[in-house]
C-alpha cells in the first residue's frame, strides 16, 4: 500500500506513506500544521525548496501551491501528523483574543524551532489514533486551541498569518503563471488563486499568452524538463515529478512528441 491515512476527525490526521517515495501536489484551503514523525518531506515551491525530517514541524499556510515528495529514511516510512486550522475556528479564536495591529505579509511556510512544547503536544496526539471511536469534538477543539497557543508562544509573527482571512484578489496573471506553472493543479485552482472565475481566467490567459492554459502549461513544463536534463544533467526519473507530470511514461511520451526525441535520447546526444 502506497499511502495510509487515519482520520481521527476532519482536523487531525495521521498519514503514512509506505512506498519508497510518494508525491503529490498540494493546495489547501486551510492552514495546516505538520509534524514529521519519521522519513523525510520535501516541499517544492516556486521560489524555495524545504526539507523536513523527523521531529521537525512546520505551518503550511492556506492557498499555497507546492509539490510534496515524501521519502523513506533510515529504513522508516514517511509518517506525519497533520492538523488543520480551519478559517471558521480561527475566526472564533481571534474573536476572543486581542491582538495588536499586525502588518500583513506574504504568506510563506513557517519552519518552527524545535521545542519541548511541540514535542509534548504531538506526543499527546498519538494515542488518539488508536481509538476505535471518533475523537470527541470537544477534545479536538481543545487540542486545536492548544496548538494555536503554542504557535503564538513560539513565533511572535504567527498572528500575521492565522488572523488573515482575506481571499485571493485579482493579481497579474502573467507573473503568477510564470512562477507556478510547474505545479500540476486543475485550471480551476489556478483561476481561484489569481482571483478570477474560470471563464475570466481563460479569457485573460488567452489575451496574455495567445494560447490555451493547458497547451502553455505543457510547453513550459517540457522546456523546464529539457533544461534540467541538458544543463543540470539530471535523470528523467528524478525530474518528471518536479516539472509537473504525474508519471514517467506520460512525461516521456509528451517530451518526444514535443522535441522529437525521448528524454534518454536527448541526454545521449548531449
Amino acid at each position: 500500500m502506497a499511502k495510509r491515512q487515519v482520520y481521527n476527525n476532519a482536523e487531525i490526521v495521521f498519514t503514512c506513506s509506505e512506498a519508497f517515495h510518494y508525491k503529490g501536489e498540494m493546495i489547501v484551503e486551510e492552514h495546516s500544521l505538520v509534524r514529521v514523525l519519521s522519513g523525510e518531506l520535501k516541499v517544492i515551491q516556486a521560489d524555495k525548496t524545504y526539507i523536513f525530517g523527523a521531529g521537525e514541524t512546520h505551518l503550511f499556510p492556506r492557498n499555497q501551491l507546492a509539490t510534496l515528495i515524501k521519502y523513506e529514511k533510515d529504513g522508516l516510512p514517511y509518517q506525519a501528523i497533520v492538523m488543520k486550522l480551519t478559517t471558521s475556528y480561527l475566526q472564533d479564536f481571534y474573536t476572543n483574543h486581542t491582538i495588536e495591529n499586525v502588518l500583513r505579509k506574504s504568506q510563506k511556510i513557517v519552519a518552527l524551532t524545535k521545542s519541548p512544547l511541540l514535542a509534548s503536544f504531538f506526543a499527546s496526539l498519538l494515542p488518539y489514533f488508536e481509538l476505535e471511536n471518533k475523537l470527541p469534538s470537544e477534545i479536538s477543539k481543545l487540542k486545536i486551541t492548544e496548538a494555536i497557543t503554542i504557535l503564538r508562544t513560539l513565533n511572535k509573527d504567527i498572528d500575521c498569518i492565522l488572523s488573515d482571512f482575506s481571499e485571493p484578489h485579482k493579481i497579474n496573471i502573467s507573473e503568477f503563471m510564470e512562477r507556478n506553472y510547474m505545479f500540476n493543479m486543475p485550471i480551476e485552482k489556478f483561476a481561484y488563486l489569481t482571483g478570477r472565475s474560470l471563464t475570466t481566467f481563460k479569457r485573460d490567459f488567452k489575451k496574455t499568452f495567445a494560447t490555451t492554459p493547458q497547451k502553455w502549461l505543457t510547453e513550459k513544463r517540457l522546456e523546464l524538463a529539457r533544461y534540467q536534463l541538458v544543463e543540470k544533467r539530471r535523470k528523467p526519473i528524478d525530474i518528471f515529478y518536479e516539472v509537473g507530470f504525474e508519471n514517467l511514461s506520460h512525461f516521456s511520451y509528451a517530451f518526444k512528441k514535443h522535441f522529437g526525441l525521448a528524454p534518454t535520447e536527448l541526454i545521449s546526444q548531449s
